[in-house]
């Protein structure tokens, strides 16, 4: 397959791959878009819209961890996969990601994401500077879930079309699949809690997990080490570290859902609250309330999804922030991260891979607001 990037240094530096990345991402775009011309205007302009999300921000953060897993498993030194197939493969991440993220802004009716206007309000103010028939709202839910559709498809696409060996993608078909099936498995499970106002401590660590962890970290280090071919002690070390770190990332990340600052996170103060996110840190805060002031508890849980003005929602917030939840969710972190370090020994890495996955636990489940 040829490639309109400039030709990937395999010996790339953790922090060159985002970059690495981004180009792989653009010429995709470049590609696709041209494509679909014939379908018509309308089509070229949504997907026109998912690129520009794709492109509009993000860490890469998946791709990142799919390499370091094919690096740290010695796919470089068995020399079998051309390494740019590799990094176009595990490029490909990033369009699960905006799928995620394009359908949960519009299951929890976000108005925001970065800092920006999310997908579905972004084509709905399109609908209403045109002057278009319908409901602009409707419009903008409607062509925004397609897009996400689209996103997902056209990760399958460059998957697929990587280049990489039929082996290799015969090696990592179970972990790929596994992955789609788990990120749109944990947000079933996350609207179902949220509907029946579950308080399982449990089942809110399956969201964390599926929802996020298995395909932030777990997933695309197992696809990495797969495409390498790595053995099966390896893949579950992996799996290990990237399971219990990916956690400790969602518990932190739960913690900024309802104190962290706006200007940081891009999404408005308590979202978490305001949405009725049925996170580890609530049901923690709502056992501590039962035991000492069920009537805070009360107030939490009938507030909780139920509440929009900001002030209400801060009042949630300093319900959750009274008891000792935030302390347990810190708790919880501490050991994950110490435990999936653990794993990562256990694989036996050393070198620059080795330190990348350390620096990468520590900076994902570090306090950042």
């Amino acid at each position: 397959m040829t490639s309109l990037s400039p030709k990937f240094d395999p010996a790339a530096l953790p922090h060159e791959i985002p970059d690495a990345v981004e180009q792989e991402l653009r010429d995709f775009f470049d590609r696709r878009l041209s494509n679909i011309e014939d379908i018509g205007a309308p089509v070229v302009c949504a997907a026109e819209t998912m690129r520009d999300f794709v492109l509009g921000g993000g860490k890469r953060i998946r791709p990142l961890y799919g390499w370091a897993g094919f690096v740290g498993a010695g796919g470089l030194d068995r020399g079998e996969e051309d390494p740019q197939a590799v990094l176009r493969a595990v490029s490909s991440l990033e369009l699960i990601q905006a799928c995620a993220l394009i359908h949960d802004d519009i299951i929890d009716a976000s108005d925001t994401r970065r800092g920006n206007p999310t997908v579905h309000r972004l084509i709905e103010a399109t609908h209403r500077r045109r002057g278009l028939r319908g409901d602009a709202a409707d419009f903008g839910r409607n062509i925004a879930i397609l897009v996400g559709d689209l996103a997902l498809v056209w990760a399958e696409d460059m998957w697929i079309e990587s280049g990489l060996s039929d082996a290799a993608l015969h090696r990592a078909r179970s972990a790929w699949r596994g992955m789609r099936s788990e990120v749109i498995g944990g947000q079933i499970l996350d609207i179902s809690l949220e509907a029946s106002g579950d308080e399982s401590i449990e089942l809110a660590t399956k969201v964390n997990r599926y929802k996020a962890a298995a395909y932030t970290i777990e997933r695309p280090l197992h696809l990495g080490a797969a495409l390498a071919g790595a053995p099966a002690q390896t893949i579950e070390a992996f799996r290990g570290y990237g399971r219990d770190i990916g956690i400790a990332f969602q518990l932190r990340d739960d913690l900024l859902g309802v104190f962290g600052d706006s200007a940081v996170t891009g999404k408005p103060a308590g979202d978490d609250l305001r949405e009725g996110k049925r996170t580890v840190l609530l049901a923690l805060a709502l056992q501590e309330l039962d035991a000492c002031d069920p009537a805070a508890a009360r107030k939490l849980r009938e507030g909780v999804g139920a509440v929009s003005d900001p002030a209400d929602v801060q009042r949630l917030a300093d319900l959750v922030g009274a008891t000792s939840a935030a302390e347990g969710v810190e708790k919880r972190i501490e050991e994950l991260t110490t435990s999936g370090l653990a794993h990562l020994s256990a694989a036996g890495l050393t070198g620059s891979v080795a330190q990348t996955l350390r620096e990468l636990a520590i900076k994902a489940t570090s306090r950042r607001a």
